[in-house]
């Protein structure tokens, strides 16, 4: 799950108090990442919190699904910047999930060092595909296992 700088909601969960909120994973506007967080996301889930469209994009942590996806309603209100004004409350057009900060990593495994990787142990990993600006992206379990274990790793 992919948010820019500045924007995410977890970035600053730090405390052990702020550790166990949820927020909504909120403003996603492309079709094929809301199908995903429609459609896909289970609670229990675990996901990647990704900080990109910076001088060093890359994962800074690992968010849960705390709850499964629902309508977004930040696209109903006119006077937020997410809103759409083609999506209606009787016709959602956009979800959202609610996630919880799992762990925030020591450091972060920037977007340069899983791409040396990306042709043995992450060649499956759809972030590394060229071309994909997806917010939003399956990661399979032997992905995860294999990133969680060397994700602290210098």
């Amino acid at each position: 799950m992919a948010t820019e700088i500045g924007t995410g909601q977890l970035q600053h969960r730090r405390s052990e108090q702020n550790a166990q909120q949820t927020t909504a994973w909120d403003g996603v506007r492309n079709f094929q990442a809301r199908n995903m967080l429609r459609d896909s996301m289970k609670t229990g889930d675990q996901a990647f919190f990704y900080h990109s469209s910076c001088d060093v994009p890359g994962i800074a942590g690992i968010v849960s699904i705390v709850k499964e996806g629902y309508p977004d309603k930040t696209a109903f209100d006119p006077k937020h910047h997410h809103y759409d004004a083609d999506s209606r409350e009787d016709a959602p057009r956009w979800f959202v999930v609610d996630v919880k900060l799992v762990r925030k990593l020591d450091r972060i495994i920037t977007l340069d060092e899983l791409r040396q990787h990306a042709s043995k142990a992450l060649k499956d990993f759809v972030l590394l595909r060229r071309g994909n600006r997806l917010s939003v992206m399956p990661v399979s379990q032997r992905i995860g296992i294999s990133f969680s274990l060397s994700s602290d790793v210098a």
